[in-house]
């Protein structure tokens, strides 16, 4: 099926902005190396994909210096942000090349892993699929941990980050 795009009007790109900060999302940061030096951006749009195999989703946009690096490595890391961490998503949200300085990282399948994180997944990227003004990476998963503890996952809500509390039973 081809379908013809035409260029959303401003109110229309105004209403879906808004629509989607109603939308809790949760918080990660990518990670790929770039030889010895380590690169890092927040997302929040990524999920998971397939159990058979184990696979995850991650959208990043075109314009990303990390993403062509993914793409000459194949592969990625996606630490998931634990509720105490969201001043490292508001450093790894914003543009250049020093995001990790004076971050602390270890190397975890040969990917920057970040301490303190709810969740770590090492993936291999099976698929780059175009989408308007992102690239969706289909990633088959080749390590998975949960955190140590029980992390309270980091958020993002109408434009803050925030966390999950449970509903009473």
């Amino acid at each position: 099926m081809t379908t013809t795009t035409q260029p959303p009007d401003t109110a229309t790109l105004h209403a879906f902005r808004g629509t989607m900060a109603t939308v809790a999302s949760p918080v990660a940061v990518v990670t790929a190396m770039d030889g010895e030096r380590p690169h890092g951006s927040t997302v929040s749009a990524f999920t998971s994909l397939s159990l058979t195999p184990p696979m995850v989703l991650v959208s990043l946009d075109n314009r990303s210096q990390l993403l062509t690096l993914i793409r000459r490595a194949g592969r990625f890391g996606l630490n998931v942000l634990g509720a105490q961490q969201a001043q490292l998503a508001a450093s790894f949200a914003r543009s250049g090349p020093d995001k990790f300085d004076g971050v602390a990282w270890s190397a975890s399948e040969g990917l920057p892993r970040l301490p303190g994180s709810a969740a770590w997944i090492a993936a291999d990227v099976d698929d780059y699929v175009a989408a308007g003004d992102h690239t969706v990476l289909l990633a088959h998963v080749v390590n998975a941990e949960p955190g140590e503890g029980k992390a309270s996952p980091l958020t993002y809500h109408q434009r803050s980050f925030g966390t999950h509390t449970p509903l009473a039973s």
